[in-house]
């Protein structure tokens, strides 16, 4: 599989690491669009929201669990947002899902 994301979760590209589970994987966006930006994966390869089924949500919930859990060792106590980028319009740049997690400063109403 030739995906940028499957390599940084099996140690073949380097990154930022967060954090890190049986089910997920989290390190620091390369181009931050906010004081603290981390990109936080399911390790299940799953290119994008419209796939997420009965097989695979499992994986997709673990992600939402471990969110909390990253956003407080990175000092988000006031608040961050998480952010799914899916398809072209989308402007979904990897074909593996992905949660943006931003905060460290007031962010603004709109991001678009």
């Amino acid at each position: 599989m030739d995906c940028l994301f499957c390599k940084i979760i099996n140690g073949e590209i380097p990154s930022a690491k967060v954090y890190e589970d049986e089910y997920v994987y989290a390190f620091k966006d390369i181009n931050p669009q906010a004081p603290v930006h981390v990109l936080v994966v399911p390790k299940t390869h799953i290119c994008c929201a419209d796939k997420i089924a009965a097989e695979n949500s499992v994986n997709v919930a673990k992600v939402f669990e471990a969110i909390p859990k990253i956003a407080s060792t990175l000092g988000l106590t006031n608040g961050y947002r998480v952010i799914n980028n899916c398809g072209e319009d989308g402007c979904q740049t990897v074909k593996h899902i992905h949660f943006h997690v931003l905060g460290g400063k007031k962010l603004p109403e709109t991001m678009a």
